[in-house]
């Protein structure tokens, strides 16, 4: 969904005549809707004098002088040898920071093994600890009292080294940090109850001199931005994160949810630890030819804590605020810096709200580059997740969208649309969700729209192409000579032959489409949609879903004559891309917007069920077998490849780090090529261990369309998937007797196991004159306690291949076998180890 992906070549489907009965449909004049209510008058943002004090803040001039003072923070242990602390000032009788010049240390040892192990792996197996010389504390935690207590306090002299080190975070905040931490120290300061936020700034002299030690009981946020740097994403619902922002070493170096959660096992990526949660939204959106949007949100949140007076929305950097109105008509205070900056967006209610109170505001915004023109009536919907006032990613609610589009363009949206008609010069569209929704969002220009009812399904489907090409498909067809690489002289340029219409392969989308959404309801249960819109954007590298909505990338509409003459030759794991974007993205319907993700570490399961779907796809539809076993071999490729930077991603992290495993240290492409093709591999092998000549994926069906039940439309985690294998788990997998899967998950999910077997057999002629296999397996490059069951296939004179079982195999060891193959009618030619690739490991063949 996420991650842009690379280049990839397609072939071409027709439609195969299953449901497959596709028209043009029209666009009916309604009615007029109702005007919308009167906007109030634009409002000056960040005008609270509590709010400014705290950005305009600067010592105070009391100081404490420490010796050995130790502050532990959770796992993390600060020891102050000796030095000053120089306290900021008051605001509204709280102090809030404190910078220490002097020398110090600060360790930390996280309180789970994923996370040492993690951490191990950047410190080169080196106990975690760095030494600083300056520290710049942010914290609404008494912090100040307990350093107080321990050394007492006095006035001070000037502290200029501790100004200017406040300065340079305050800098950094507003720079390449891009975080307003002011506006969340706000939440705290003009809430009754007490604070528990602690931010330590560490200028580190070993692994990097710009370090952050974050503890926040909402969890830790993103920072960074596209213009100031690459973004660091945060750790939410987890609380505590080392991070490092060295333009040339960032990334999340460790982060786990409070220590003494682990201890009384109520440690989950289910807790909702955002201070609220939104029930409704109900967005107006009016986009302009220039692809400037402006917004009218009414949200209904409800607070998840005693005390909320200040509420954090995620909106787009470049959507600016205009006006915010509360429940009863009344103008409230909003804080949203400039968008090159620290941009956040919070709202001051006019008093505190109790846990489980309701809360409606209005929200009047607009900008530009939300949303940008492409040309030709081609539109890329640029902030896909906060065009409008949101919380996190995930936080199901329920929507009433109207979309208001230059007239002759069309719009599709999530949900499932309630009208659509012409008022003026505007094209205007209503939709509403079906059930709650993760996610809203939306996709419009000159489309033309074509429409297919799978009867069966109560299902529709619908694709939607441009009429015309965009600005840079259409510069490519215009140009009449090039440049020569390297040099000034000018040569010929052909353009690309082929056709670069993309309205000729809408049914291949459509027909796609269609396929994707039978084989899926029929392996994973029905989605709540009623309807999928499979719809062309701008970008050619990449696709993504949303709840009833797919973007699918340009390119997957052009024939393979056109992409070979834009691309030449493209490697074969990218030809394969085109071949299975569209049922990837149709698969994000039950994965990722009909059962969520708890967090970060739970992701993989979206992209990678979406990509083993997509697996299901090449062998059931296409049934392709060859191609099948291609894509998983060129998704181990991707994760056994080393990177520019010397790591294997299947060494790099265990697929629950997640969007984490991106680190500059160890290479941009970690996450995608570690999330996508191992969490694919996960479920793969999976299937394969559930599977049996006599019932095929029954077993596997039923756990998948289990899960699909139980955790419709709200989040699952890692351990709620695992729960749900073990109850379907066969008796021939339990291989510890315990009924429960810890041997594998801890292996493939959990750690980053990756076995090597040696293969050799031969084929006699046994006393009876029937052939005997014998066979030896060597299983090596793993630990002691580590388990598989591997398989052995057979390939028949006929070139049939059929599974004959599987070796238990426990630790580096070899094991052999004769099998009798008496009463084959179809002859054995040879046996072959883990044809399907039903185990992610490498391998060779012995002869």
């Amino acid at each position: 969904m996420r991650p842009i992906r690379p280049f990839s070549a397609v072939v071409v489907l027709a439609c195969l005549g299953i449901g497959c009965a596709a028209f043009a449909q029209e666009v009916t004049p309604r009615p007029a809707a109702p005007a919308p209510p009167s906007t109030p008058a634009p409002q000056t943002p960040n005008t609270d004098p509590t709010y400014q004090a705290l950005r305009n803040i600067a010592l105070s001039g009391e100081v404490a002088s420490v010796s050995n003072l130790v502050l532990k923070r959770d796992a993390g242990t600060f020891t102050f040898k000796v030095g000053t602390f120089h306290f900021l000032a008051a605001v509204n009788g709280k102090v809030t920071g404190a910078v220490f010049l002097g020398e110090g240390s600060f360790s930390l040892t996280p309180p789970i093994e994923m996370e040492r192990n993690s951490l191990a792996l950047l410190t080169k197996g080196q106990p975690f600890s760095e030494d600083f010389s300056q520290l710049v504390l942010r914290f609404t935690d008494g912090t100040d009292s307990e350093i107080k207590k321990a050394a007492g306090a006095s006035p001070g002299g000037g502290g200029g080294g501790a100004a200017s080190a406040l300065q340079e975070i305050q800098d950094a905040l507003r720079g390449r940090l891009a975080y307003n931490l002011h506006g969340r120290i706000l939440q705290d300061v003009l809430s009754p109850e007490p604070g528990k936020l602690f931010v330590a700034f560490i200028r580190g002299k070993k692994y990097s001199g710009k370090m952050i030690y974050f503890i926040d009981p909402f969890g830790v946020p993103d920072m960074g931005s596209p213009e100031t740097g690459p973004p660091i994403f945060g750790t939410a619902p987890e609380e505590v994160a080392l991070i490092t922002w060295d333009d040339d070493n960032w990334g999340v170096w460790a982060a786990f949810h409070f220590s003494p959660e682990y201890a009384a096992g109520k440690a989950s990526g289910k807790q909702k630890n955002a201070p609220f949660d939104i029930e409704s939204q109900k967005l107006d959106a009016l986009l302009e030819k220039s692809g400037r949007l402006r917004g009218d949100a009414t949200t209904t949140i409800v607070s998840q804590v005693n005390g909320l007076r200040v509420v954090p929305f995620d909106l787009f950097r470049k959507l600016r605020v205009e006006s915010v109105t509360g429940q009863d008509g009344q103008l409230l205070v909003f804080i949203q810096e400039a968008h090159h900056q620290d941009p956040q967006f919070f709202v001051v209610l006019p008093k505190p709200l109790a846990a489980g109170e309701r809360f409606t505001l209005r929200t009047i915004y607009e900008g530009k580059d939300a949303v940008t023109n492409e040309g030709g009536g081609n539109y890329f919907p640029v902030a896909r997740h906060n065009w409008y006032p949101n919380s996190t990613f995930g936080d199901y609610a329920t929507y009433e969208l109207t979309f208001r589009v230059p007239k002759g363009m069309q719009t599709a949206g999530t949900g499932t649309m309630v009208r659509e008609y012409v008022e003026g010069n505007q094209s205007i569209s209503e939709w509403r969700s079906e059930v709650p929704q993760a996610v809203a969002g939306f996709n419009f220009g000159l489309f033309k729209r074509k429409q297919a009812k799978l009867d069966k399904e109560a299902y529709s489907v619908e694709t939607y192409a441009n009429q015309i090409q965009p600005d840079w498909v259409r510069s490519i067809q215009n140009i009449g000579a090039l440049p020569a690489q390297g040099t000034d002289r000018i040569e010929q340029y052909i353009p690309p032959t082929g056709t670069m219409s993309t309205i000729t392969l809408m049914d291949k989308a459509l027909a796609e489409g269609q396929l994707s959404v039978q084989l899926f309801n029929h392996y994973f249960g029905a989605a709540p949609y009623k309807h999928v819109a499979i719809t062309q954007q701008t970008a050619c590298s990449f696709g993504q879903a949303w709840p009833a909505l797919v973007y699918l990338p340009l390119c997957s509409f052009l024939d393979s004559t056109t992409r070979h003459s834009l691309f030449g030759t493209l490697p074969p794991e990218l030809v394969t891309y085109f071949k299975v974007v569209t049922a990837h993205e149709v698969a994000h319907q039950w994965w990722g917007h009909t059962v969520g993700w708890g967090g970060y570490r739970d992701q993989w399961m979206s992209e990678g069920f979406a990509h083993m779907s997509a697996s299901l796809f090449l062998q059931l539809i296409q049934k392709n077998d060859k191609e099948f076993i291609q894509f998983w071999n060129d998704l181990r490729k991707q994760l056994t490849d080393r990177n520019a930077e010397g790591y294997r991603s299947i060494d790099a992290a265990p697929v629950t780090l997640g969007i984490r495993a991106i680190k500059r240290k160890m290479g941009t492409n970690v996450y995608r090529d570690l999330v996508y093709p191992k969490g694919a591999y996960i479920l793969h092998m999976l299937r394969m261990l559930m599977w049996t000549p006599q019932k095929g994926d029954q077993a596997f069906q039923a756990m998948m369309q289990d899960f699909v039940r139980t955790y419709a439309n709200q989040p699952a985690t890692t351990e709620d998937f695992k729960a749900v294998v073990e109850k379907h788990m066969p008796p021939e997998i339990d291989i510890t007797q315990n009924r429960r899967m810890d041997w594998f998950f801890n292996q493939y999910v959990y750690g980053t196991a990756l076995p090597h077997y040696q293969f050799s057999h031969s084929l006699t002629q046994g006393a009876d004159g029937n052939p005997v296999l014998s066979f030896k397996i060597t299983q090596s490059n793993v630990d002691a306690n580590f388990q598989m069951l591997v398989p052995v296939y057979l390939e028949l004179s006929s070139g049939r291949i059929t599974r004959l079982g599987t070796m238990p195999m426990i630790g580096n060891s070899t094991r052999d076998a004769q099998v009798p193959l008496g009463g084959m009618k179809d002859k054995p030619k040879r046996a072959l180890l883990n044809y399907y690739n039903d185990v992610l490991c490498t391998q060779e063949n012995v002869k």
